[in-house]
């Protein structure tokens, strides 16, 4: 009879487990098949995009002239106020006139001198040269006179040019601005001793409006926008091309646009750019020499561009730039992508994008190449982010619903304790 209890035991449990095994093989097969994953897209269309480079630069005056003096001599006076803006001929420094003064009244008299001694040998040549026609006097007479007057004559063009000698020393005396513009400080004083032509410069004058902005571009970027243009993706002609904004140290906007004045034929070596040269006006002398700035030049117009926002596209383990569609069929392709530049928060896209195709640019995290997803706009993708789902919001909810239980189940024990 024990054995009989024992096998009917091992019986029974043998017939547990197998209904277990059955039940949990049944409960396998009855899963749900996983969900498929949502991705957020936006479509790729052309736009007209107007290509435009920022690049740093210097100002500098339009012109620079440095005042020196052309005579020696005191300085006797300074006639501007440092730093003013002065025109074109203004008396800047006057230097001691009376050595030159009394030099000129001597030239001018030497030519007075000079021009009285000419009329009688004038008279005399006249004469001789009829006696010599009767033979009445030697020709050795006749070339005497002849060189008499030629010698009177050649020493009043020379007193002229000590005249004029004189009088530009005596003009020199007056220092003027040579070009109109804002004059800095002076770098001598009253009693100041002149040199003519002496390394130092008394002052320095600029002018100021128009003003000139040389920026340095990479010869890199420039070959790169001729292929662009020869491949015919940028259109560069037309005056838009040449128009140049700016901004300041502090970042504001220069409120008057540039032209494009001439670019630099040689490239620097030791830094491979070249200078391109903007003239700007500047009537509130806002630009002030030496100051740095930024242009944004244009370079040219891209009529049917592609642009792909950056989210959506990712490097690849060498670090090509790559990006995932949707396809017609529901599924996921590799794009692999060729870059030129960024435009705000988007790539501008030469090759690997054609217009229409559906990016990819949230959830791409988890799905592959070939796999099937489902569509949902970009917008409706990012309210159903996980940190916005139900399913969070409901677990807050069930917290929220706990919390006030919690005292509850404490209390209950005291109540009955009492």
């Amino acid at each position: 009879m024990q054995m009989n209890d024992g096998v009917k035991r091992v019986a029974i449990s043998g017939v547990l487990i197998v209904g277990l095994i059955a039940s949990g093989c049944g409960s396998q097969q009855a899963a749900p098949p996983p969900a498929i994953p949502e991705v957020a897209i936006v479509t790729v269309n052309p736009e007209r995009v107007v290509l435009t480079t920022e690049l740093p630069g210097r100002v500098s005056a339009y012109f620079v002239a440095e005042i020196r003096p052309q005579v020696n001599g005191i300085v006797q006076e300074r006639l501007f106020n440092e730093g003013s803006d002065v025109n074109a001929g203004s008396v800047l420094y006057q230097i001691d006139p009376a050595p030159y003064q009394a030099a000129y009244k001597n030239a001018v008299a030497a030519l007075a001198r000079s021009e009285a001694n000419l009329p009688p040998i004038r008279l005399k040549a006249e004469r001789f040269s009829q006696l010599i026609a009767v033979k009445a006097i030697s020709q050795q007479d006749f070339d005497n006179a002849i060189a008499a007057l030629n010698q009177a004559e050649a020493d009043i063009e020379y007193s002229k040019t000590a005249v004029e000698s004189a009088r530009i020393n005596l003009a020199y005396t007056r220092i003027t601005a040579p070009i109109p513009g804002r004059i800095g400080k002076s770098n001598v004083t009253v009693g100041a001793l002149a040199t003519a032509y002496q390394g130092s410069a008394f002052a320095t004058i600029q002018q100021l409006d128009p003003i000139y902005v040389d920026v340095t571009q990479s010869s890199a970027n420039l070959l790169q926008l001729k292929r662009n243009m020869a491949a015919g993706r940028i259109k560069g002609n037309g005056p838009d091309q040449t128009r140049v904004k700016l901004l300041l140290e502090d970042g504001t906007p220069y409120p008057l646009e540039g032209t494009l004045k001439f670019s630099e034929v040689t490239v620097d070596p030791s830094t491979g750019s070249f200078i391109l040269r903007i003239v700007f006006q500047n009537p509130k002398h806002i630009l002030l020499p030496g100051m740095y700035v930024r242009a944004i030049v244009q370079e040219g117009k891209v009529e049917n561009a592609i642009l792909a926002p950056q989210q959506g596209v990712s490097r690849d383990p060498k670090g090509n730039p790559v990006a995932l569609i949707v396809d017609g069929s529901g599924k996921v392709q590799q794009r692999m992508l060729t870059l030129d530049r960024a435009i705000g928060d988007r790539w501008l896209v030469n090759e690997g994008l054609n217009p229409g195709d559906r990016l990819i640019v949230e959830g791409s995290q988890k799905v592959r190449p070939g796999a099937s997803v489902k569509v949902v706009p970009l917008d409706a993708g990012r309210k159903d982010t996980p940190a916005e789902r139900g399913g969070d919001s409901e677990t807050r909810a069930q917290d929220a619903k706990k919390l006030p239980l919690e005292p509850q189940k404490k209390a209950q024990p005291a109540a009955k304790a009492n």
